[in-house]
C-alpha cells in the first residue's frame, strides 16, 4: 500500500488544450531517471491515483510529470486543472525498470517514444549515466500532429550539448511535416527510413531499444526486433529491447 507525501504544485506548464506538464514541490529521494510515481488527489477519504513517469532527472529539485487530460477520466481533468499552490499526492515509492541501470551494455541505445512516453526518457537523456554507457544515443519521439512535438527546447539544448552522440527523429504521422519521418514507427523500421534517416543499424550486434507509449507501437515494434533476432530484456534473461507501456 502506498505511503502518500504531499506535494505543493509549482507550476502547470499547458502545451495546448489537452497537454500538460506538471511541475511539483515535494521530498522524493532515492529514485533513477527513467522510473516513476503514483499521483494523486484526495477524493474524500479515498485517493484516486495513477502512475506517472517523471520528466526531471534525480538531480532536478522539482518532479514532473507531462500527461494528456482524459476528458471522461476520474483523474486527470482533476490534475489538468491544478493551479500553482495546489496540494497534489505523490506516492513515496517510485518504481519501474526503464532505467539506464537495468541496461545491458551497446554502442547505441535507441529510445522510442509515442505521445507522453516521451517523459522517461527525456529524464535519461538529462543524466549522465546514460553518456557514460552509451557511444550514441537516438531519440525518436512520435506524435499525431506538430504541435504536440513537446520539449523542442530541450531536445535542442540535449542536440548542442551532445553533437554527434546524439540523434534526433521527430514523426508526424496525421499531417504534412519537414525535418523528420511522416509514418508510424513500426512502418520506418520495416521500410529502412528510420535507419536511413539516421545513419544506424538497428541489430543485435550493437543495439538496445527502449520504448515507451501506447500498446500497440509497443507491440508492433517489439515483433519487428523480434524478426531481426532480437529478443525482449529481462534481468535472468537478458535482451534486446526494454519496454514500458502507458495504455
Amino acid at each position: 500500500m502506498a505511503n502518500w507525501l504531499a506535494g505543493k504544485v509549482v507550476d502547470n506548464r499547458r502545451l495546448n488544450d489537452y497537454l500538460t506538464s506538471l511541475i511539483i514541490d515535494v521530498d522524493l529521494n532515492g529514485y533513477e531517471a527513467g522510473q516513476f510515481v503514483r499521483i494523486g488527489v484526495r477524493d474524500g477519504d479515498d485517493v484516486i491515483a495513477r502512475p506517472y513517469s517523471l520528466v526531471n532527472s534525480p538531480e532536478e529539485k522539482h518532479l514532473e510529470v507531462y500527461f494528456n487530460i482524459v476528458e471522461e477520466g476520474p483523474l486527470s481533468p482533476r490534475l489538468f486543472a491544478l493551479q500553482a499552490g495546489d496540494e497534489v499526492l505523490v506516492s513515496d515509492r517510485p518504481s519501474g525498470f526503464l532505467t539506464i541501470s537495468e541496461v545491458p551494455e551497446a554502442p547505441h541505445l535507441w529510445l522510442i517514444a509515442t505521445g507522453t512516453g516521451i517523459g522517461p526518457f527525456l529524464a535519461i537523456l538529462k543524466s549522465d549515466a546514460v553518456w557514460q554507457k552509451f557511444a550514441k544515443a537516438v531519440l525518436c519521439y512520435s506524435v499525431s500532429y506538430t504541435e504536440e512535438l513537446a520539449y523542442r527546447d530541450l531536445i535542442a539544448e540535449l542536440e548542442q550539448t551532445h553533437g554527434d552522440r546524439f540523434c534526433f527523429v521527430p514523426i508526424v504521422t496525421r499531417e504534412e511535416f519537414t525535418g523528420g519521418l511522416r509514418h508510424r514507427v513500426p512502418t520506418v523500421m520495416q521500410n529502412g527510413s528510420l535507419e536511413q534517416f539516421t545513419g544506424l543499424a538497428i541489430n543485435a550486434e550493437n543495439s538496445h531499444v527502449m520504448m515507451c507509449g501506447s500498446s500497440e507501437m509497443i507491440t508492433d515494434v517489439s515483433a519487428a526486433l523480434e524478426a531481426r533476432g532480437m529478443q525482449k530484456h529481462r534481468r535472468r534473461d537478458p535482451g534486446h529491447f526494454t519496454t514500458e507501456k502507458y495504455h
